[in-house]
């Protein structure tokens, strides 16, 4: 099974620059994307009928052009919900749950805390519900797929230029830690698995000309629990996949 990742920074602008033609040719099982900007009574038919797939997308509910995720599926989960029971968390629209049965799917939009504390706060706090959430499931004995645009780099390995960035949100010591801990929870980097070196990122940005020089940041994952470990076969960054200011991620999965 392939899953892929990618936030499109805005669905119906990367449908524009070939979205359903790269939809199609990746023929992926599921591909999760976030940032979609609208809800699916916005988006045109060649999106929510994209042949081969179901799709499924949370509506934005606090701006309009705002956050959003979708997901392309093609077989349908056993259930689908939106967000962790907490109407803090979910009324932007940043979470799909897809139950399969035998793993369980996250797919979720990460807050940006660079605006402000109080946007800092929030996201933290979204950090620690869903962790919470996670764990649950991982005390119930279940296999599970996060990925998503976790809007922190985190590690040195993971941008390009970490002393610059390390009083920014994204990149900050409390950021960072949290990501630790979720490791520590039993949450597998799948993309570690395969590479351990620097230099791959998934983020650019855009009006620095960032991506022709390839000084970014690795904000985009798949991370599995590790009851997974042996069914993962591969994970990868499609760094030349254009379109948005992030590239896709993927895995291959023996599930």
């Amino acid at each position: 099974m392939r899953m892929l990742c990618w936030n499109v920074n805005g669905l119906r602008s990367v449908l524009k620059k070939g979205f359903i033609d790269w939809l199609g040719r990746e023929d992926a099982d599921i591909v999760c994307v976030q940032e979609t900007k609208a809800g699916s009574v916005q988006l045109p038919l060649e999106i929510t009928g994209a042949p081969g797939y179901h799709f499924y997308c949370t509506s934005p509910l606090e701006k309009k052009g705002y956050s959003g995720v979708a997901l392309f599926t093609k077989k349908a989960p056993k259930s689908v919900s939106y967000g962790f029971g907490i109407e803090k968390y979910d009324s932007e629209g940043r979470t799909i749950i897809a139950d399969y049965g035998n793993f369980v799917l996250l797919n979720i939009y990460f807050p940006n805390g660079k605006m402000s504390q109080e946007r800092l706060d929030y996201k933290m706090g979204f950090y620690d519900a869903f962790l919470d959430y996670v764990d649950k499931l991982k005390a119930a004995g279940r296999k599970i797929v996060v990925c998503g645009d976790v809007n922190t780099a985190h590690t040195e390995l993971d941008i390009a230029r970490p002393k610059e960035n390390s009083k920014k949100s994204g990149f900050l010591p409390m950021e960072r830690a949290w990501m630790d801990r979720f490791e520590e929870h039993g949450f597998i980097d799948t993309f570690r698995i395969f590479e351990k070196e620097g230099g791959h990122y998934t983020y650019w940005d855009t009006f620095t000309k960032a991506r022709e020089r390839n000084v970014g940041w690795r904000i985009d994952y798949f991370y599995i629990s590790e009851n997974l470990r042996n069914d993962l076969k591969d994970a990868f960054i499609e760094s030349d996949v254009m379109g948005s200011d992030h590239c896709p991620v993927g895995i291959d999965l023996n599930v």
